[in-house]
């Protein structure tokens, strides 16, 4: 039987959303839903949403939801008043998180969620997202919106490292580490400031199963610093540190050379407080945690900020908002409360 022209129902929308999950083309969809493949074409407009990833990367999606609103809306001159208008008091609130804050609207539902808080009026993030692109609300639009990044090329090219790793190769680390699944494993990495202009640099550790973030502002991007990162921790911690910061894994970098200052070890190579390992040159991916946590402090701290001219205060802050910040990949909770859990496991 060949195509007929019909209007979609919420059913159908379900199934081409089913459907392009499965990443099935547009004839193809036509051909199942027995339709024109212009009228699945002007459907995908109609439900098209942002969708933002846990590594703040974007990309274009469909919902079903999404497309039925804007239908039954495209129905009637007059629509019913919007749910959103029936409750100021969240939409100050959602106005506040991402206007503010810089919140996502998914972790803006996620952070209501997790803190149980009661309105009124309860949206779905394809609804919330309308809102947005739709201009409902007074101080949050699509520039509050993390924009999509565009992907480089990238060209292949043979390097010869600038020098051997100062430690133990990441091709010795135990394969259960990869899993996420033990506390205690941690990414370090450096963010450097205005070339030429700062002198100051970030150290950052991040712990691989909770995504918890530590910073540290230090006065150069030397070895020597690093060092003074990891002793303070010890000191914080105490005899705790070894269960806290079981491994540690870094770069080739030159801030990242003295090992044996890292791991503490005595000149046998022995009796370390952490076990330091080196990833590949030229393999940040090695380190997806970090890489990914880094254009969170971004966010904050744009590439050419001068380091000298920013508080140890505000880089605390910058550490607690992205210690705070509601997960999606953990079910709405925050790093923070992940983190605290681990640590009443230990002490």
């Amino acid at each position: 039987m060949g195509r007929i022209f019909k209007q979609l129902t919420i059913t159908d929308r379900r199934k081409i959303e089913k459907m392009l999950a499965e990443e099935m083309p547009a004839k193809y969809i036509a051909d199942k839903l027995r339709v024109n493949v212009s009228t699945v074409y002007r459907e995908l407009k109609r439900g098209r949403y942002v969708h933002r990833n846990s590594d703040w990367t974007e990309d274009v999606r469909y919902s079903a939801d999404i497309a039925e609103e804007r239908y039954q809306e495209n129905l009637k001159a007059k629509g019913p008043a919007l749910k959103i208008g029936k409750d100021i008091a969240l939409a100050n609130y959602i106005e506040e998180k991402i206007a503010d804050e810089g919140y996502s609207p998914e972790a803006v539902l996620l952070d209501i969620k997790r803190q149980q808080m009661e309105f009124s009026v309860t949206l779905t993030k394809p609804t919330l997202y309308k809102y947005i692109y739709d201009g409902i609300f007074l101080r949050v639009s699509s520039d509050n919106l993390v924009i999509k990044r565009k992907k480089k090329r990238y060209h292949k090219i043979k390097r010869k490292p600038k020098r051997a790793a100062a430690g133990t190769s990441i091709e010795k680390r135990p394969d259960d580490i990869d899993s996420r699944e033990e506390f205690g494993h941690w990414e370090m990495d450096s963010v450097l400031g205005k070339r030429g202009k700062s002198k100051n640099a970030l150290v950052v550790l991040t712990e691989r199963k909770t995504r918890h973030e530590k910073i540290f502002k230090v006065k150069d991007h030397t070895a020597e610093s690093v060092v003074k990162c990891i002793n303070s921790l010890e000191r914080k911690w105490g005899k705790l540190f070894p269960k806290i910061f079981k491994t540690i894994t870094v770069d080739n970098g030159t801030e990242f050379s003295d090992c044996k200052g890292i791991e503490k070890t005595d000149d046998n190579g022995k009796n370390g407080r952490t076990k330091v390992y080196y990833c590949h040159p030229y393999c940040s991916a090695e380190r997806g945690s970090n890489e990914n946590q880094n254009r969170m402090i971004r966010r904050h701290i744009p590439k050419g900020t001068n380091f000298d001219k920013k508080s140890k205060k505000e880089i605390q802050k910058i550490e607690d908002w992205i210690n705070n910040y509601p997960r999606p990949m953990f079910g709405g909770k925050s790093s923070q409360d992940l983190y605290n859990e681990e640590i009443k496991k230990i002490i």
